[in-house]
């Protein structure tokens, strides 16, 4: 069987792009009257006893520098006519190499990673005092490391003993996740590379389950002893994703089974998969440093209700509704709005709502009746992160008076503005817990449909479209 791995050169091969990032993170720290700034990576994290998690890089540290190795450091000087920047990684370790792998060295680092110089990070603490002296800021990023802001401080305090002896200490310190938040929001063209890469893989893995599903229930048919267990999709899921040379899932998988898919971050357990039941799978990888976020509900045996239809049906439809208005020029709820009326129409007409008591659409919307049966979002961004960074009001804007949900003003900004080279998901889904009033034809049933869109200059592209969303191709996929 033919595979297909991961092609993704070394950080050498990218080496201008980070570089070109860096600058640009220079310029805006100019541009924000000078200084320096600091960003570690993510630290190794103890699983157990004499055991780690996964090891996952920080993503802003990942962002400027394409470098995976844990323990490192970049430092970003902007107070001269130029940008430095200064990479802190561990020293070269022949012992530890043998346990843990090769270490790139500070020796290798500036040729490998275009760095102007390395040290290794068992210096920090000598070096950032000096590196901060006659500086009139630090910039580092605030509430995303334990103790940082406490290490800041230390080797601010070393400066400040130094007064005397003529340096100079920050006065001022900001959070450098505003700036690099604003960069990672736009895509750029080997971001968007990637990014369709690991929506191919991931919609690839869906098609398998979906497979897995038909199959084995079709094997129990006859009498086999195999039963099929949502873990058994999940390991089809992380087969596929593996196979295809994605380092890890992006984040936890969904695989919810019956009644289990009104749970919205239900992880995948051992329910059994029952003919008549539906499944709903959220899973996408993570390939090179970023993510994809796949949505689809399916028919365990292949073949859904007329009941399961009905409601999938206008999921779909609520679906493409938001698709419609997913392009430049719109605003970031735009989509959650056209999604939620269609919703909401379709609530109507099923019963799941009472129109009597309810009203039109634009009652239930008032009231917020909807929520019931559709409590969250339409989508969220997505990069390198599966919930991306980037603010979802534009920025400059002034708050203006809204209703929230309990009818009271409150103050907010507009919603962004959806430009080229965003990525956001568009997930609309509907939930049936048994309640009183509610048909029931309809309890248990939980749909979602998520895809990956991606801003272009004329609308959006779905990354994430290898996998069927209508009912009927669904259906024809599993019967195959």
């Amino acid at each position: 069987m033919r595979t297909e791995t991961s092609t993704a050169p070394g950080p050498l091969a990218h080496q201008a792009i980070y570089a070109k990032r860096r600058a640009a993170i220079g310029r805006a720290l100019k541009a924000a009257g000078g200084g320096i700034a600091v960003l570690p990576t993510a630290p190794e994290l103890p699983r157990n006893r004499d055991s780690d998690f996964p090891y996952r890089h920080d993503s802003y540290f990942y962002y400027l520098t394409g470098f995976t190795e844990p323990g490192s450091w970049l430092v970003i000087d902007a107070s001269g006519k130029g940008t430095t920047s200064t990479l802190f990684c561990r020293p070269k370790d022949v012992e530890r190499e043998i346990w843990d792998g090769l270490r790139m060295g500070p020796k290798a680092a500036p040729a490998e990673l275009g760095v102007d110089q390395a040290f290794s990070v068992d210096a920090l603490d000598e070096k950032m005092p000096e590196l901060l002296s006659n500086q009139n800021a630090v910039w580092f990023p605030f509430a995303t490391h334990k103790g940082l802001e406490t290490q800041v401080d230390g080797w601010l305090n070393k400066v400040r003993a130094r007064v005397r002896l003529g340096a100079e200490c920050p006065q001022s310190q900001h959070d450098l996740c505003k700036l690099l938040d604003e960069m990672r929001l736009i895509k750029d063209k080997h971001e968007i590379a990637i990014l369709r890469r690991a929506g191919k893989i991931s919609a690839g893995a869906h098609v398998r389950a979906m497979q897995a599903s038909a199959a084995l229930l079709h094997d129990a048919g006859k009498g086999a002893l195999v039963k099929l267990r949502e873990y058994h999709l999940e390991a089809e899921l992380l087969h596929e994703f593996r196979r295809h040379g994605a380092q890890f899932p992006a984040y936890t998988s969904i695989v919810a089974a019956g009644a289990n898919a009104c749970i919205l971050h239900y992880r995948a357990g051992d329910t059994e998969l029952q003919a008549g039941q539906l499944c709903l799978i959220d899973a996408g990888c993570e390939l090179d440093g970023y993510a994809s976020d796949i949505t689809r509900t399916f028919p365990a045996n292949g073949k859904f209700t007329p009941a399961q239809r009905t409601l999938y049906d206008i999921v779909q439809a609520a679906q493409e509704a938001a698709i419609a208005v997913t392009r430049p020029g719109q605003r970031f709820t735009d989509p959650h709005d056209a999604a939620t009326r269609v919703l909401i129409g379709g609530m109507l007409d099923t019963g799941l709502l009472d129109k009597a008591k309810h009203g039109s659409i634009d009652d239930v919307l008032e009231s917020g009746a909807y929520r019931q049966f559709y409590m969250h979002r339409t989508g969220h961004w997505m990069g390198m992160d599966v919930h991306d960074c980037g603010d979802y009001t534009e920025p400059g804007s002034k708050p203006r008076p809204e209703k929230d949900a309990l009818g009271q003003t409150v103050m907010k900004k507009p919603a962004r503005i959806l430009r080229p080279g965003m990525v956001l998901t568009i997930e609309p889904g509907i939930y049936v817990r048994p309640a009183k009033g509610v048909p029931k034809q309809f309890w248990n049933i939980g749909i979602r449909i998520e895809d990956d869109a991606l801003v272009t200059a004329t609308g959006c592209e779905l990354l994430t479209r290898g996998v069927p969303v209508r009912a009927d191709e669904i259906q024809a996929l599993m019967r195959g």
